[in-house]
């Protein structure tokens, strides 16, 4: 019922392999090359996909991935496992606590950076057409809640990668940085699964469809919030609890699929129930167990899934076919502009300096993955065409290189990066395998 023939089998595990390999190497490159890896990630898509090889080699490119009629179904599945558990990652990184010192500040960024930003993009649909960017929902308001988004939102798992890269992860601006955006982006994406709530209503969009999704959202995430974690620290103790003894991990793995799976029936977006998993389980575990969680959970889907899930998003992409260059550009200065003159003037307006001001509206600029996912579930759900699709994903990735160079720049020529930095120690973590050649076979005879 569920198998494959050994042939079918054999092509889907050589596009798996092929897929995997571009996006390690091709990431790996990024990082060398000082750029956010999932630029890398996302290229080796590009790469493979109809953007380069379908483009040129057609016939290579149907036979590898379009091989037999399941085949998509099967990249499909990954693509989605891969989403959840970037989104569960993202919920596990959750910071929510400011510094005393930093509360003010911390306060007047999230509320700037979320209500501007978003009203402005959600005005801007009534500057350009919006209609030629609709997918096969149809769903004009949907469209123009996505739109807002992906003027507002900002990057937790690439801003947190990029601060680690440049060993500066334990400064009090990383830290300011991490947790503004942790609360930012539960804000909008509460939006997110409002406007999947209105695509999935056979009612229509009306008053009482807008505040049924609004109510069931909020409530959902209140739940999470509030209440899972509490449960979880009952059952988790529980003698009988053999779930819990018989595997750690897979006790913390059945939460993530249970809060999808129940924010799927409830019309609230099976991604928002992932990343609301992974804070109910930050929320729930003491330190020591969480690192656990939080280790093994890394390992796996850093390693496999999450690549495959940017490289698939990659693969789905076709830039030469699906993608206005003029109004890519025209959108991504709009965006960038938005969301960095609102940080800098609200920062300025709690009287930062210049140059804190100026850190902090790079640093909230970079969409990453969240401007990815948003780009992707809006796509599966129909509510954008291809070629916004293609638009939203360059946006996150030109977005998260032009955060991660300005840092960089900023520490290269020895400035802080907000008070309380200046004598900063960069601390870069080596994460990777030294060789060593005892661990080579010797081929030499006694």
């Amino acid at each position: 019922m569920f198998s494959l023939t050994g042939a079918e089998l054999a092509r889907f595990l050589l596009g798996l392999v092929a897929l995997l390999v571009a996006a390690n190497l091709f990431g790996y490159l990024a990082e060398r090359l000082t750029i956010p890896r999932v630029i890398g990630e996302v290229a080796a898509g590009l790469l493979i996909g109809p953007t380069c090889l379908g483009h040129f080699f057609p016939h290579v490119f149907s036979w590898v991935y379009l091989g037999f009629p399941a085949e998509g179904k099967l990249f499909g599945l990954i693509y989605q496992f891969g989403l959840i558990l970037l989104m569960f990652v993202s919920g596990l990184r959750f910071q929510a606590r400011f510094p005393r010192e930093d509360v003010k500040l911390g306060a007047a960024v999230i509320a700037g950076s979320t209500v501007i930003p978003f009203a402005v993009g959600w005005l801007a649909t009534y500057v350009f057409n919006p209609a030629q960017f609709l997918g096969p929902d149809h769903n004009l308001l949907a469209l123009r809640i996505v739109i807002a988004i992906s003027i507002a939102v900002t990057s937790i798992p690439v801003i947190s990668k990029i601060m680690h890269d440049l060993g500066i992860i334990h400064a009090r601006f990383a830290r300011l940085v991490i947790t503004i955006a942790g609360v930012h982006d539960i804000i909008l994406w509460v939006a997110l699964a409002v406007a999947s709530g209105i695509v999935s209503s056979k009612h229509g969009v009306s008053a009482a469809v807008l505040l049924k999704s609004v109510a069931v959202t909020f409530s959902f995430l209140m739940v999470c919030l509030l209440i899972v974690p509490r449960f979880l620290r009952k059952v988790t103790s529980w003698p009988a609890n053999l779930l819990f003894r018989a595997s750690f991990v897979g006790y913390f793995l059945v939460i993530l699929f249970a809060l999808s799976d129940i924010a799927g029936y409830l019309n609230v977006d099976v991604m928002f129930g992932a990343l609301l998993a992974g804070i109910a389980t930050k929320l729930t575990l003491p330190p020591h167990l969480f690192q656990r969680v939080e280790a093994s959970v890394r390992d796996i889907s850093f390693s496999f899934f999450i690549p495959l899930y940017f490289a698939i998003v990659g693969l789905q992409l076709n830039l030469a076919q699906h993608f206005n260059l003029g109004f890519f550009i025209l959108y991504a200065l709009f965006a960038t502009a938005a969301q960095g003159l609102v940080v800098y003037l609200t920062c300025r307006a709690v009287r930062c300096d210049h140059l804190t001001s100026m850190n902090l509206a790079a640093a909230m600029n970079a969409r990453g993955g969240p401007g990815i996912v948003l780009s992707t579930v809006a796509y599966t759900l129909g509510i954008i065409n291809q070629t916004f699709f293609a638009i939203l994903v360059m946006l996150a990735l030109v977005t998260s290189w032009m955060a991660g160079a300005w840092l960089r720049g900023v520490l290269v020529r020895g400035r802080r990066l907000m008070p309380g930095d200046e004598h900063l120690v960069i601390q870069k973590v080596q994460e990777e395998v030294a060789f060593d050649p005892q661990l080579v076979p010797s081929h030499e005879s006694g």
